[in-house]
């Protein structure tokens, strides 16, 4: 198919023959959200991930968007450092979202702002999406969307709610906000999740941990290498990474090649992820 690369067929159709043996009660699927189900580009504008919406917009008090892009300005360039220690960047990333989420907190987020976030258009769920959630639901096979956004997992359920997909097994793991009885937040349930620890070893903390406790088998989706961290943590058997190489194809081809076992390239659809989730589920 265009715009589908196989790294290596060979060790591909291995994987796919040991995961579809095991069947849809062994696999299940963990993905990444921002530019990986939804679209990086609309209209062939770059779309941001929903803090970046809230953080360029015109939300909160006057002084958040201020202070939020001095944390960025700071923090950003440590995350995509890959020169640096890992341990640094780790330690970087906890102060950076711990600040920026009590900094949410003082500039009186509430979860309306969210709702307009969610309604903004400023994202697009791939084409494809629907269907590939839908053969999902009827093979009752779990999706985990592993999601370190500095809004927390609220904002994600209500754009899958608005398309009508917030199945039952589908499950956000997030940061997650406790509310007062006016809708505003007032702190974040530990763990905090953030870019370097966003892993499968946090959903202990979730219910979705014994659903998936025999379900050895994923289908991995990410739009970033270190999504592949992900797995991190976990007692897999077999795993196919999917990897969506949005833009400058051609710089970061050779990298994501040797990372990845397929890759979806130029922000194309989930339609090739379909056929093969029903190759790995017959």
């Amino acid at each position: 198919m265009k715009n589908v690369l196989i790294s290596n067929p060979k060790k591909l159709a291995e994987k796919i023959k040991k995961i579809s043996q095991a069947g849809s009660g062994g696999l299940h699927v963990l993905s990444d959200f921002d530019r990986t189900l939804t679209k990086a580009f609309i209209n062939g504008k770059n779309t941001p991930s929903v803090v970046s919406i809230l953080r360029n917009g015109n939300y909160l008090t006057p002084d958040y968007a201020i202070k939020a892009h001095e944390l960025y300005n700071k923090y950003h360039p440590i995350e995509v450092n890959h020169e640096a220690p890992r341990a640094k960047r780790k330690l970087a990333m906890a102060q950076w979202w711990r600040a920026h989420l009590n900094l949410l907190i003082k500039s009186e987020l509430n979860k309306i702002d969210l709702q307009k976030i969610a309604q903004s258009g400023g994202t697009k769920f791939r084409t494809g999406f629907s269907a590939f959630v839908n053969f999902l639901k009827h093979r009752h096979i779990p999706m985990i969307i592993l999601s370190s956004s500095g809004l927390g997992g609220d904002v994600i359920k209500m754009r899958l709610k608005a398309e009508k997909l917030f199945y039952d097994n589908v499950h956000i793991v997030s940061n997650v906000w406790k509310w007062d009885k006016n809708g505003f937040a007032i702190s974040v349930k530990p763990p905090i999740i953030h870019a370097l620890n966003k892993n499968e070893a946090v959903i202990k903390n979730f219910s979705i941990a014994k659903a998936i406790k025999n379900r050895k088998n994923i289908l991995l989706l990410g739009d970033n290498p270190e999504d592949l961290g992900m797995l991190r943590g976990f007692n897999y058997n077999n795993v196919i990474t999917v990897g969506f190489l949005n833009e400058d194809v051609k710089e970061n081809l050779s990298h994501y090649k040797a990372k990845f076992d397929i890759l979806i390239l130029n922000d194309s659809s989930l339609n090739y992820v379909s056929k093969l989730l029903k190759e790995l589920a017959r």
